[in-house]
């Protein structure tokens, strides 16, 4: 039977374990190139700039700032002491969960500690079932339950707590489950209204040979959802033209590079255009890659005329919009057809773009400022 030592050893990994781990997490937060990912609400609004950008190699990579490192757990009072709305304004809504979580913990169990050490501990100890047997035990196990003899009324107390205990447990998770099932709904409630929020992706729709996917989309959209539809836009597979912009973007780097130290030394640069710039002929590096970047220009709007225009290109997806956010979230958690393969929806995940595996889709919900005023009235 496992002895009050064997109890400590495995309590003092567990908490050594634990506090490992919380070192780690805090070390590697204040580490600069870590920055983004520790901080990202703080970049999305602008807020912090990221350290990769200045200072000396090594310092963009590794703290080397030693001051830092003995208040990197300065965070934590500021964090339990900050107000709930100002930290989900700081840190967003899963902090603010995340430390509910402890306290849902604190909850549960600090009663049900106090309630069973001044209960049933001593309902247990108080007998002396083990010491009159001839079975090996130690003094940890005549606190439990197994030092009451049978049919003991004993074993009451012990059903009592086990439906008290489950009936706390049960109201303090529901209490907590509505405190954040508000907090979720006001958090929606009071962001800034953007197109995704109005609009759901719809995969395999279906082939129709007298219509075409937007025609098939609009028509479904319209019979199944009248009041709410609103505008549709089919998806496109634009594999070649993502690599032609990528490729006109590194094009573009290379130009402004060469155009910035041609700035700075005012001296004219001559590359090879030949396998990986080692041989071949002999041209000046700007008038090189301006001539690239205009080649691509013409590439990117000869593509996009041909996607536009073919119908080969079309795929069996597009954006439903619709003219309320509680329509689009109905209809991205419902299933559209009894076959659940074909007309699936989900709800967007990137405000105005879609990156699948194996083909790019870039296209534009609604337009770029009207939309957001005027296609946005009501939730």
């Amino acid at each position: 039977m496992a002895t009050l030592s064997d109890i400590g050893v495995a309590a003092a990994i567990n908490i050594l374990t634990a506090f490992a781990f919380f070192i780690a997490f805090a070390v590697l937060r204040i580490q600069p190139v870590n920055d983004r990912v520790y901080f990202p609400k703080w970049y999305l609004k602008g807020l912090r700039a990221s350290p990769l950008h200045s200072g000396a190699l090594v310092q963009r990579v590794v703290n080397l700032d030693f001051r830092s490192y003995l208040r990197f757990l300065s965070w934590m009072p500021a964090a339990l002491q900050m107000p709930e709305a100002e930290l989900i304004d700081h840190a967003g809504l899963d902090s603010a969960v995340y430390l509910r979580i402890y306290l849902i913990g604190l909850k549960i169990f600090v009663p049900m500690a106090l309630i069973a050490f001044s209960v049933m501990v001593p309902v247990n100890w108080t007998n002396h079932t083990l010491e009159r047997s001839n079975l090996n035990f130690c003094d940890i196990d005549k606190l439990s339950i197994s030092n009451i003899p049978l049919k003991s009324q004993r074993f009451c107390t012990h059903l009592v707590m086990a439906y008290a205990f489950t009936f706390w447990t049960c109201y303090v998770l529901k209490r907590e489950y509505e405190i954040i099932a508000w907090m979720r709904l006001h958090f929606l409630a009071s962001e800034h209204r953007r197109p995704d929020q109005y609009t759901v992706l719809v995969r395999n729709v279906p082939p129709d040979p007298d219509e075409s996917v937007g025609e098939l989309v609009e028509h479904f959209f319209m019979v199944n959802h009248p009041d709410h539809y609103l505008t549709n836009q089919v998806v496109l597979n634009t594999n070649q033209l993502s690599e032609l912009v990528k490729e006109k973007s590194k094009k573009q780097n290379w130009l402004d590079y060469y155009q910035l130290k041609y700035a700075r030394n005012q001296t004219q640069k001559l590359i090879k255009i030949g396998f990986l710039g080692f041989w071949g002929k002999k041209v000046d590096a700007i008038d090189f890659y301006k001539y690239e970047v205009e080649r691509l220009k013409e590439d990117i709007s000869s593509e996009r005329s041909k996607i536009a225009n073919n119908p080969k290109y079309i795929m069996p997806t597009a954006f439903v919009s619709f003219k309320t956010r509680w329509a689009a979230a109905v209809c991205a958690q419902t299933q559209q057809l009894n076959n659940s393969t074909t007309v699936s929806t989900q709800q967007l995940n990137n405000p105005t773009t879609q990156y699948k595996s194996g083909f790019l889709q870039l296209m534009r919900i609604y337009q770029p400022q009207p939309a957001g005023r005027n296609l946005c009235p009501s939730t």
